[in-house]
């Protein structure tokens, strides 16, 4: 049988095969099925309907990680409606924006409400509706929903396309404002199954979600991955990740994986090393995804956590994954590359469009059934990024003889220093390999006689009090000398997105005006 086109269609025939089996979890509290999640998430839809949403209609949606999240973002696409998640973390003027921008209808939150983001939708004259699952038992979600007189078609009559948008993101905005990226059901159908098929997830495998599910990593890798496989999710009670309780929670619920970005394991790392866990679960792996991690931190969880760490390659336009480290049945995972093309056709192009041998920089570009057909409202960027019929993620890379994919850094972030091309990602992970950094930066900075100079930040380990005379030095034993950071910033934080995605731009700018 024909797999479903859609995301929808997907979780539908999963809960016809796997009615009793967990699908959420929430720590410490309570567990719903694939059939009792899929009977709510009905019931939701149906109620959006009754409420007068029209298919295209974008709602959006600002919940920390809980239940009553997912069943409103599963509601939302399957009234044929998209769903714009948002971070619970904006202030009024970026809800403002974002709202905005999405041509968003409709605001739904958690009961206890977001002021910022209820102003900005006041502001915009957008209704805002909440939504609370009370108990596991509760026949329905609670929506504050005023209906209309005019009921459109029952949900058991609406038929999801493929073509409809479901979800729509934007980009995290590392070099300009961001996009808007819509993304399709059959564009999250064809990732998720990219994702089930490479790391062979079955309705015996078991997570718990430590990214924000209003961000693509953590919905789509972690969330829609694990429910169009019958497999089961724990969300932490806290509603978002808690290193004091992860390992409890992945024992508790027979955690078989997790994924994360390389800031939380390296949470991870810094606890096991000072309280480790009596024991750890045994785990089929660990992926990492979403900034780069260097081998020495993927050398050390391997051997802190006994398991094999898959780095993987994404973004939000590819509806997630394009490329990962296979599983040990199915290859070598090799440290420092983020692995072979999934479920879609990659290259590595030069600046006319041609595609260049194995072992030869060039841009990583895609195309597929899981790529976004185009920004929002942006031609412009549109004609940039699809460019000779690719999609041109803006990244440098190249693929190695055995067809795995090394990236040097993007675009726009390679430092140009006297015309010598410098790869950032080269000189965070030297630095990362001495003993006492936890983590590090290196970042460009205008400079009059080269026009552009490397410099780095970093984050002592804790007991550490290494200076910048031995940053250098050790900087000077392991690069080559125009490689080697000319001034290093020492510091307690770095800054994040809310993902824990260290931005260099971010960090470049924090750090020149302090100089």
């Amino acid at each position: 049988m024909q797999a479903p086109t859609t995301l929808t269609g997907l979780l539908h025939r999963v809960a016809g095969i796997f009615p009793s089996h967990h699908a959420v979890s929430v720590s410490g509290k309570f567990q719903l099925t694939h059939s009792r999640l899929h009977h709510l998430v009905e019931r939701a839809a149906a109620r959006l309907l009754f409420a007068g949403i029209k298919p295209g209609d974008v709602i959006a949606l600002t919940f920390p990680n809980t239940v009553e999240f997912i069943i409103t973002f599963l509601a939302v696409i399957r009234a044929r409606a998209t769903a714009a998640p948002l971070n619970s973390a904006y202030t009024a003027e970026e809800f403002e924006f974002y709202l905005s921008d999405s041509e968003s209808k409709l605001l739904i939150t958690s009961k206890e409400g977001n002021e910022p983001a209820q102003a900005a939708a006041s502001k915009l004259s957008i209704p805002v509706s909440t939504a609370s699952l009370d108990e596991a038992e509760a026949e329905e979600l609670s929506l504050s929903l005023s209906y209309t007189e005019s009921l459109t078609a029952s949900i058991s009559e609406l038929v999801n396309d493929e073509s409809d948008v479901a979800l729509f993101l934007h980009t995290s905005g590392t070099t300009s404002r961001p996009k808007g990226v819509p993304l399709t059901q059959n564009n999250l159908a064809s990732s998720v199954e990219n994702i089930k098929s490479v790391y062979k997830l079955t309705e015996s495998d078991s997570t718990v979600i430590v990214l924000p599910l209003f961000h693509v990593h953590g919905l789509i890798a972690a969330l829609l991955s694990s429910l169009a496989a019958g497999a089961s999710v724990t969300l932490p009670a806290a509603g978002r990740f808690s290193a004091s309780s992860f390992w409890s929670d992945m024992l508790t619920y027979n955690a078989t994986w997790y994924t994360a970005v390389p800031t939380v394991h390296q949470i991870l790392l810094e606890r096991h090393l000072k309280t480790p866990e009596p024991v750890y679960p045994k785990l089929r792996f660990i992926r990492s995804c979403s900034a780069s991690l260097a081998p020495v931190i993927l050398e050390r969880l391997e051997e802190a956590f006994g398991a094999p760490v898959l780095e993987a390659y994404a973004m939000t336009e590819a509806s997630h994954l394009m490329s990962t480290n296979p599983l040990p049945e199915d290859g070598p995972h090799r440290a420092g590359s983020v692995g072979k093309a999934v479920g879609q056709e990659m290259a590595i192009l030069d600046e006319k469009g041609e595609i260049l041998k194995n072992d030869v920089k060039g841009e990583v570009c895609i195309r597929g059934p899981n790529v976004t057909k185009g920004y929002k409202n942006n031609p412009d960027a549109n004609i940039s990024a699809f460019e000779y019929g690719w999609f041109h993620t803006g990244d440098i890379g190249f693929f190695d003889s055995d067809g795995y994919l090394h990236l040097v850094g993007r675009i726009k972030e390679l430092i140009n220093r006297g015309g010598e091309k410098i790869s950032p990602i080269e000189v965070d992970a030297v630095l990362l390999s001495h003993p006492e950094i936890a983590q590090a930066v290196a970042f460009g900075v205008p400079d009059d006689k080269y026009g552009e100079e490397i410099k780095c930040a970093i984050i002592r380990k804790e007991g550490s009090k290494i200076d910048e005379a031995e940053v250098q030095r050790f900087s000077k034993k392991n690069l080559a000398s125009f490689k080697v950071p000319k001034e290093v910033f020492i510091t307690d934080s770095l800054p994040k997105t809310a993902t824990g995605k260290i931005l260099r731009r971010l960090v470049a700018q924090h750090f020149i005006s302090q100089t």
